[in-house]
């Protein structure tokens, strides 16, 4: 490997850690929301939810500024893929949010090596399991199959 090439590998482990940040403040914020609307009976899993999300968010920021970058900031507020007027919207925004993080991981893990790809694989599957449950059904790739199209539209943190 050329010096060229590790700079521009280490360059897109950095744009997928970003990356990974930004969603998971996304997450953090579109948890805020299902806690607001989440029924009774899964309000401990949202808010197991919600504690992972963060846990994951603080972590990430270490990381980004181990590998020498700013780590990006939450965003004031994020636009709602759809509106969450009650409970039954606030577990399907919940099963959007954890399908959107696993996509980034997804890419962390494309993105990185060592002991970095097999965090970012185990957050993969915090995320896939987290959906299957708010779903009550699985998909293959959960988080993989809106990225198909688009690579710019999946980096966006719209939560």
């Amino acid at each position: 490997m050329t010096v060229k090439d590790a700079r521009e590998a280490k360059d897109r482990e950095l744009r997928a850690l970003q990356a990974a940040l930004a969603a998971e403040h996304a997450a953090v914020y579109g948890y805020g929301v299902v806690g607001g609307r989440i029924g009774e009976k899964r309000r401990t899993e949202a808010r197991t939810a919600y504690d992972a999300h963060r846990a994951r968010r603080d972590a990430l920021v270490r990381e980004v500024r181990d590998a020498g970058g700013e780590p990006v900031a939450a965003a004031a507020g994020y636009a709602l893929p759809f509106p969450v007027p009650d409970a039954a919207a606030a577990v399907r925004l919940a099963a959007e949010l954890e399908n959107r993080v696993a996509g980034v991981y997804a890419d962390l893990v494309r993105d990185s090596g060592g002991e970095r790809r097999r965090g970012a694989a185990e957050a993969m599957r915090e995320a896939a399991v987290r959906s299957v449950r708010w779903n009550r059904e699985s998909v293959a790739f959960p988080g993989l199959a809106e990225r198909a199209g688009s690579a710019s539209a999946a980096s966006a943190p719209t939560a």
